[in-house]
C-alpha cells in the first residue's frame, strides 16, 4: 500500500490527568484535538512544499501521521512538558524538518531544546533555514499527568 505524501500540516497540543498514565495521554490527546484519531507516529521530515493549516476536526478513526513528543508521570507537583519544532527551509524544494521533545521541566527550556535540535537537524542537512515554528504544552502534575505536543500530516 502506498500512502499519499501530505500536504498540509497544523501544530497541536494538550495537557491532562488521568486515572492512569495512559489516561492521562489519552486525555492530553484529547485536548489537542487529536483524541479519536488513530495516530501512526513517523520520523521527523515535512515534506517539500507542506503547508501549514489551521487544525480541524479529524475523521474519528482515521489513520493521521504525527511526530509528536508526549510525556507523563505520577509525582504530584511536577512539572512536565512536551514541544515540537518545525524548521521550514528558504528553499520550498527541500524537505522542512521536525524535532520532538519532552522532559520533567518547563514549558520554555524543552521548547527551547526542540528549536534547537531543528536548526541543528537543518545545518546537517545543508539547509538554510526560513522559520522555526513551533509548540508546547506544560502541565503540573496533580496525580497522574501527560503532555503531548506533535505535528499533524494531513492532505
Amino acid at each position: 500500500m502506498i500512502v499519499a505524501t501530505p500536504t498540509k500540516y497544523f501544530m497541536a497540543h494538550g495537557s491532562a490527568e488521568g486515572v492512569t498514565e495512559l489516561n492521562a495521554f489519552d486525555a492530553a490527546l484529547l485536548r489537542a484535538g487529536v483524541g479519536d484519531t488513530n495516530l501512526v507516529r513517523v520520523s521527523s521530515i515535512l515534506p517539500p512544499g507542506c503547508e501549514e493549516m489551521e487544525p480541524l476536526p479529524l475523521p474519528p478513526g482515521a489513520l493521521v501521521p504525527a511526530a509528536y513528543a508526549s510525556v507523563s508521570s505520577t509525582s504530584p507537583g511536577e512539572v512536565i512538558s512536551a514541544a515540537v519544532a518545525v524548521a521550514l527551509p528558504k528553499d520550498e524544494a527541500h524537505p522542512g524538518l521536525i524535532m520532538e521533545h519532552h522532559g520533567h521541566a518547563p514549558r520554555t527550556g524543552v521548547e527551547e531544546e526542540a528549536r534547537r535540535m531543528a536548526e541543528a537537524g537543518m545545518a546537517h542537512r545543508g539547509v538554510s533555514i526560513r522559520e522555526i515554528r513551533s509548540v508546547a504544552a506544560e502541565h503540573v502534575v496533580m496525580d497522574t499527568g501527560a503532555a503531548f505536543a506533535g505535528v499533524i500530516l494531513w492532505n
